[in-house]
């Protein structure tokens, strides 16, 4: 008698924290990152109890049970959404890095964001782990950085990006045309945008003139290279070549090759054969251009992608990985 109620007493108590347990799962439904706990039992002890006869049976009665261990479920949980650009989820297995004033503690909860100090930081205020670009110097974009990799498990550190970063202007060294010209003894004209040392845009026109004087087969036409500021005020280079087209149209070759952009060298490439420019007698485009070359740009915000990257953006239309998030993975969750 005495045995079963303190069986009785001890599986009460076992239940009761198993629904202290299910209780906490309930009341963290909605908590991000959360996990919930699953309880597992184990007897105590055991009496074992034999019978003899001509079908001797071997069985045991409990004398008690205890919750032998909470376990937490490691499944991915359902995906929220969410309208910050610092939020992030983990689909599959992994952790967040964060660190306070001690060691380093793990989550799953991806609520992020910046604070005062741009720092990347959790709603606790604890600093997120990741991998720093080095791509800054002095409030500057030094490299322009598309697949960022990670440093190793010991290496991350706190994430911390400047509140005000520069793009720098990157001078235009070379410029590539394209236009049918044809046949027709009228000026064409082709610009394209072209960027000096200074950061300054300027534009390069290239103008087309038909020779007087024609050798057959093919065709000869004057060009005449000129770089002006967009106001057109000042006049940095001016340089006078020919081009030549057989009789098809196809660009031979041309004699104009670069040209001084207010100190910096621009290669004008006008294309050969029929890539480029060319003088057909079919519809007389207006042409386009392309160059290289950057303006300088300034930081619009920081914003972080699908694969856990610290991107930059800047009003000239360009970006950079600035910093990447670690995600730790363990052989033993439960541990």
């Amino acid at each position: 008698m005495t045995q079963a109620f303190y069986s009785g007493i001890s599986g009460i108590r076992t239940h009761q924290t198993a629904i202290d347990i299910t209780s906490n799962n309930i009341a963290n439904v909605s908590t991000t990152g959360y996990r919930q706990y699953n309880t597992e039992f184990a007897s105590l002890f055991e009496k074992s109890l034999h019978t003899t006869g001509s079908n001797p049976v071997n069985s045991s009665i409990g004398v008690g049970s205890r919750v032998n261990a909470s376990i937490m479920d490691t499944s991915t949980g359902s995906l929220k959404l969410s309208d910050r650009s610092t939020d992030l989820a983990i689909w599959g297995d992994g952790w967040f890095g964060i660190a306070g004033n001690g060691d380093t503690l793990y989550t799953r909860a991806g609520d992020f964001s910046f604070d005062k100090n741009n720092d990347l930081v959790t709603p606790q205020g604890y600093y997120v782990l990741g991998t720093m670009a080095n791509n800054i110097v002095n409030g500057q974009l030094v490299n322009v950085i598309t697949d960022m990799p990670l440093a190793n498990a010991g290496e991350q550190q706190n994430l911390r990006f400047p509140e005000n970063l520069t793009f720098p202007a990157v001078p235009t060294t070379q410029a590539e045309f394209f236009a049918n010209i044809g046949f027709e003894d009228v000026p064409r004209s082709i610009s394209a945008s072209v960027i000096d040392a200074n950061g300054v845009k300027n534009n390069l026109q290239l103008t087309f003139t038909k020779q007087a004087v024609q050798t057959p087969p093919g065709m000869q036409w004057d060009v005449v290279a000129q770089v002006k500021s967009l106001d057109g005020n000042q006049i940095y280079s001016t340089q006078n070549g020919q081009v030549n087209f057989d009789a098809t149209g196809a660009l031979i070759n041309s004699t104009l090759s670069s040209i001084d952009n207010n100190g910096t060298s621009v290669a004008m490439n006008l294309g050969s054969g029929y890539s480029g420019i060319v003088a057909t007698n079919s519809t007389v485009s207006s042409g386009y251009s392309i160059a290289d070359g950057k303006i300088a740009g300034e930081l619009i915000g920081y914003e972080i992608n699908r694969n856990a990257e610290i991107i930059a953006t800047f009003t000239n239309g360009m970006q950079s990985s600035v910093g990447k998030i670690g995600v730790y993975h363990f052989q033993n969750n439960q541990g």
